[in-house]
């Protein structure tokens, strides 16, 4: 179990900087769009992903990886500590903007980041290649990319960090095509399998268009047009969150029993 002292490396990390003038850290465009920061930033790169930023695990299926031993323990106390570790090669700046997304983690749910010491499962976070992020805890330390020229934004660090959690994309969810319609016709060749569903456990949460994990409606589209529309209203823009939403923050707390 962790101590009080190792928890609060974090917050005395955070006070080492002055806070930035945004939220957004320097190195990054102005779109807020989740969907368009990871496709331009992870395009060509080398690394072998599925559903645009989540790296497979060659250890298990990890689909639908809560049901199957991917979430972190809960200690006796009712938090649950994931260990991490951020890597010396973003500046003072950049690790302490990294930390700040961590913290909102802590203000509304019973997660809680330490720093790793002796820890075999751990986060990694580093200036990778891209945005990506395994799917739940694996069996060893695993890797979060988050490139320092292109992820460092409060809804990327939170996207990905929820993919770790063991959180999938919201437009893949089990019960998606009562909410959008996918238009096959105009996704990119090759990326249809970004728009595959897939048997998620929804946690009696609704269809949530303000996720921080929802894609654009032109997410990964060949011709400008629309690949996700929504059933409701056609006309309806989404995937531009900034912020982990409400949904987003009940699905936390309701998986990993936070108010039990």
């Amino acid at each position: 179990m962790m101590t009080p002292a190792v928890l609060l490396l974090l917050f005395l990390s955070l006070m080492a900087v002055p806070p930035a003038a945004t939220d957004e850290v320097v190195h990054t465009n102005s779109s807020s769009d989740v969907s368009e920061i990871i496709a331009k930033t992870n395009e060509g790169i080398s690394t072998k992903l599925k559903y645009g930023d989540i790296r497979e695990s060659t250890g298990r299926n990890a689909v639908p990886c809560t049901a199957k031993g991917c979430m972190w323990p809960k200690s006796r106390n009712g938090y649950v500590y994931v260990p991490v570790i951020i890597s010396r090669r973003y500046t003072s700046h950049e690790r302490n903007f990294i930390i700040r997304a961590l913290l909102t983690f802590h203000r509304h749910t019973c997660i809680r980041f330490v720093w790793r010491s002796w820890q075999w499962q751990y986060l990694h976070f580093f200036d990778g290649s891209g945005c990506w992020s395994y799917l739940g805890r694996q069996s060893r330390g695993q890797l979060v990319s988050l490139k320092r020229r292109g992820c460092l934004y409060t809804s990327i660090v939170q996207h990905e960090v929820l993919h770790a959690l063991g959180f999938h994309h919201e437009q893949v969810r089990s019960d998606r095509d009562s909410y959008v319609s996918i238009l096959f016709q105009n996704i990119r060749p090759g990326l249809e399998s970004n728009f595959m569903k897939v048997a998620t456990n929804n946690l009696g949460t609704p269809y949530d268009f303000n996720s921080v994990m929802h894609y654009s409606k032109y997410a990964f589209s060949k011709n400008g047009q629309p690949t996700i529309v929504a059933k409701s209203n056609p006309n309806l823009n989404f995937g531009n969150a900034r912020y982990m939403s409400v949904n987003d923050i009940n699905r936390v707390n309701r998986l990993y029993k936070c108010c039990e």
